[in-house]
């Protein structure tokens, strides 16, 4: 099972350029970029997603991924006909973007059920399901390889547990069989970091077995670190990794011990990290650094 490095964006929004992203990438001999969800996305002209995948390869990176921030898509789960449609328009623009900037996968999380209508999540679920059937003939109609949907780790947002993530999936490669020539598949993006802990806080499913489950619809994951209750999200510097949970020559084991069990040849891991406080003069300037140790920590194993 081939692995590649990658990076997702997010912790430069309203923070650094691309450029300078691109730039650690270069240096650091990162070549894939995941695209994460930023506000102006619905705004921009097409150009500019052609502009920035121009600007990535010039670098010798190629923008793979495009995949939410934000949980962009909860109006699935609102019961509110008016979010629903904003959801799906803003689904269809990511698909769009990403055929734009030559990625192979799109994605997001699923959702999320406001808590205080839990009782409406199933109808969420079918919703949900609806609409991505959809969805995945406009992204065959773009290029692209597959759709996805992340792992979670909250009751609230499906899937999470290991019988929601057999039923998901099972229903959509369902119905991709039904409909080979005209639809794409949907796999999952696995997070090594997401795990349930319930509301007494106790660990109902750990991060490395939500991880193993997922293996069999997994084409992409994240890499970043996490705690025992997965609460906070850090990264793989040698101070993180001695309060962190997430042991990276564990991760390479379980991946390569399940090589033969994944939907897929190869796979990117994309470094997610909050990154220090946004807006200040004494946090942002912590960011390359906290980019750079992780990155290294990653190639020590990947």
């Amino acid at each position: 099972m081939k692995v590649h490095l990658g990076i997702k964006t997010d912790p430069i929004e309203n923070r650094y350029s691309y450029d300078w992203l691109f730039r650690i990438m270069e240096e650091h001999r990162i070549p894939r970029l995941q695209l994460g969800s930023f506000f102006e996305i619905p705004y921009l002209d097409d150009g500019y997603f052609i502009e920035l995948r121009e600007k990535a390869q010039k670098r010798g990176i190629r923008i793979t991924s495009v995949f939410s921030s934000h949980r962009d898509l909860s109006g699935f789960f609102s019961g509110d006909r008016h979010l629903e449609k904003a959801a799906r328009r803003i689904f269809e623009r990511f698909i769009h973007v990403g055929s734009l900037v030559g990625a192979d996968y799109v994605g997001s999380s699923a959702g999320s059920v406001p808590r205080d209508m839990i009782g409406e999540k199933e109808a969420g679920v079918l919703c949900f399901f609806s609409h991505m059937e959809d969805l995945t003939r406009l992204a065959l109609d773009k290029g692209l390889k597959a759709l996805t949907i992340e792992v979670m780790s909250s009751s609230a947002e499906p899937p999470t547990f290991p019988e929601e993530i057999d039923r998901f999936m099972d229903h959509f490669s369902g119905q991709h069989e039904k409909h080979k020539t005209s639809t794409v598949p949907v796999y999952l993006l696995g997070d090594i970091s997401h795990g349930y802990a319930d509301s007494a806080g106790t660990v109902r499913h750990g991060n490395y077995e939500l991880f193993e489950h997922s293996i069999p619809y997994m084409c992409e994951f994240h890499f970043k670190n996490t705690d025992s209750l997965f609460n906070a999200t850090f990264g793989f510097s040698a101070e993180e990794c001695k309060r962190g949970v997430v042991d990276l020559a564990r991760l390479k084991g379980i991946i390569e011990k399940n090589a033969s069990r994944w939907p897929v040849r190869e796979t990117t891991g994309y470094l997610e990290l909050p990154g220090p406080k946004l807006g200040r003069d004494y946090t942002d300037c912590k960011l390359e650094g906290m980019l750079i140790d992780s990155i290294e920590a990653l190639k020590r194993y990947f």
